[in-house]
């Protein structure tokens, strides 16, 4: 309950746009997918992907750094930094791992293999969508570890599309099909209360402070 009241003391240090947006946006946030990157190279590619991931409701993005390491740039990714929770690596051993400790099964994003086609993608399960280097694609251990193969329909002389291309197309359609099921896929209440602390907390100055005052005054 102290933590209801010091959630509705630090809102008010909102403007009511801002708390509006939060309570539109927090209910269409999603754990049921997630997704992936590994050692994408360009720094644009992988902010693309995080605006995607935060248009389309994915609360985390994983980002395996094993060879390169770079920020989210800041200006590409538009802010989507604040509000998408990010996770990175040193391994893609660490990373599937991880995933699948969690429960979700790996999805090899690639246009090589013959398994599944988007519009036949299965939602119920809990998944994460990999994708690979830009000229290179995912490793032969993401390959071998997945537990399926997904692929985008294509028609022309391109064999495969840019990453950040490729995943926003994977992203909407999955998430649209989601929020027309009866799939549990919503944040629990829990986590929605963490992240409006989060949310709050990237959002005002002197957050900390303004906790300092608040336990002063109860």
């Amino acid at each position: 309950m102290q933590d209801l009241k010091l959630l509705e003391y630090l809102e008010g240090f909102l403007t009511e746009n801002r708390r509006e947006r939060f309570k539109r946006v927090l209910p269409l946030r999603t754990k049921h997918f997630t997704v992936a990157t590994e050692d994408v190279y360009q720094l644009h590619n992988t902010s693309a992907v995080m605006r995607s991931c935060d248009v389309f409701g994915i609360q985390e993005l994983n980002i395996v750094e094993e060879v390169n390491s770079k920020s989210i740039d800041r200006e590409i990714a538009m802010g989507a930094q604040k509000w998408v929770d990010l996770n990175r690596y040193h391994s893609t051993t660490d990373c599937i791992k991880d995933l699948k400790a969690q429960g979700y099964q790996i999805v090899a994003t690639t246009p090589h293999i013959d398994d599944c086609e988007l519009i036949d993608f299965d939602i119920t399960k809990k998944s994460c969508f990999f994708f690979g280097r830009e000229t290179e694609g995912l490793s032969q251990q993401v390959i071998d570890e997945a537990d399926c193969y997904l692929k985008i329909p294509m028609v022309g002389f391109t064999e495969s599309l840019n990453i950040s291309v490729s995943a926003a197309i994977i992203l909407q359609h999955v998430t649209a099909k989601l929020r027309k099921s009866d799939i549990n896929w919503k944040l629990a209440e829990r986590e929605i209360i963490e992240k409006r602390f989060d949310w709050i907390k990237k959002t005002i100055k002197d957050y900390d402070a303004i906790v300092e005052r608040f336990k002063e005054m109860n």
